[in-house]
């Protein structure tokens, strides 16, 4: 096996994750800035307008603007967008699962005395699952990974060993 003293492994260049998470932070916000602008900010948690059929109270609008900047904030680093992978499964899933329930569709809603703030619909559920199954692509996604060589000239061992010289005769065996 060739190996080089001091080489590192290390991700390199923009990752696919972050690309998704850049992405998806523009369509969150763009999606919240517009459904702001539509609903206003009266009622925040009743019925508010529908956009593309999907439910946009002025609630849901700033949970939508929220995530867009968070994944626009975590786009910077392959790990970061990871995280925001992560972040966006596990709450769009609980989303998923909170909107089924409200929808009667599953079972009878646990925290029922909350109502539905969200203002949550049968259109939105199956959103929040598609939301939260690109969330967990993202946070599985394989990075693409190099080999950073040290820039300080220092020697590798990817040339053969040099063999003594024996018996002084200036030939190497």
């Amino acid at each position: 096996m060739v190996r080089a003293h001091g080489a590192r492994v290390r991700v390199e260049g923009l990752q696919p994750a972050q690309v998704l998470a850049v992405l998806l932070g523009v369509l969150f916000l763009a999606y919240g800035i517009v459904g702001l602008v539509k609903s206003g900010f009266g009622d925040f948690t009743g019925h508010g307008v529908t956009l593309w059929r999907f439910s946009a109270n002025p609630l849901n609008n700033v949970v939508h603007v929220a995530t867009g900047v968070i994944g626009l904030l975590l786009a910077f680093g392959s790990g970061r967008s990871r995280t925001f992978g992560w972040l966006l499964f596990i709450g769009y899933g609980l989303l998923f699962v909170w909107g089924m329930m409200l929808t009667g569709m599953i079972a009878t809603n646990p925290v029922s005395g909350l109502g539905n703030p969200l203002d949550l619909a049968t259109s939105d559920n199956w959103l929040h699952l598609g939301i939260a199954v690109v969330g967990l692509l993202m946070a599985v996604l394989p990075a693409r990974r190099g080999v950073l060589m040290p820039d300080d000239g220092a020697p590798t061992d990817t040339a053969p060993p040099a063999r003594p010289d024996h018996g002084g005769h200036g030939l190497a065996h």
